[in-house]
C-alpha cells in the first residue's frame, strides 16, 4: 500500500476524551502551582470536573467538555461562578473554535498536559465563602488520601 493512500484517523469516544482532557487540565494546573481535585461536589449540588486551590488561596474550576453536543446540552456551568475566583472550560485540541462563550477562560488539553488559550476574568470570592470552600476542599483532599 502506498504511503499516500494510507490515512489514519484517531477517534476517541466521549468517556476517553473526557478522561484525557480532565487529566491534561489537572496536569496543567499542577504546572501552574495549583493543587487539583477531580469531581468535587459544590454547596449548590453541582459537581465541578476539576477544582484547584492555588498557592495564594485562589480557587479555580474547570468544566470539561468532551464535544460540542456535551456543551450544548449542559448549561449548568453558569452555576459554578459563585464558587471560584476563576472559571475555565477545558476542551480537546479538536474542539471547534467559536462554539464556547468568550467570557470564561479556555484550556486546551490532552492526556499529557494542556495550555491556557484564554485567561478568565478574575471574580474574587467573598472572604467567608473562600474560607468555607478552602476548608471543605482540604477535608475532601485529606479524606480521599486516606482511601488510597
Amino acid at each position: 500500500m502506498a504511503a499516500a493512500a494510507l490515512h489514519l484517523e484517531l477517534v476517541f469516544s466521549r468517556p476517553e476524551t473526557t478522561l484525557s482532557v480532565t487529566r491534561g487540565a489537572a496536569r496543567l494546573l499542577v504546572d501552574m502551582g495549583y493543587a487539583p481535585l477531580l469531581e468535587v461536589c459544590l454547596p449548590n449540588g453541582r459537581r465541578a470536573d476539576v477544582m484547584a486551590l492555588g498557592p495564594k488561596g485562589d480557587i479555580v474550576i474547570c468544566e470539561v467538555k468532551s464535544g460540542v453536543d456535551d456543551y450544548r446540552v449542559d448549561r449548568k456551568w453558569q452555576e459554578y461562578g459563585p464558587f471560584c475566583d476563576a472559571f475555565y472550560f477545558a476542551v480537546a485540541p479538536e474542539f471547534p473554535d467559536g462554539v464556547l462563550p468568550a467570557e470564561p477562560g479556555l484550556i486546551v488539553a490532552d492526556g499529557f498536559g494542556g495550555a491556557v488559550v484564554r485567561d478568565p476574568p478574575a471574580t474574587p470570592l467573598a472572604p467567608a465563602r473562600r474560607k468555607a470552600l478552602t476548608l471543605a476542599f482540604a477535608r475532601l483532599g485529606a479524606l480521599r488520601a486516606m482511601r488510597e
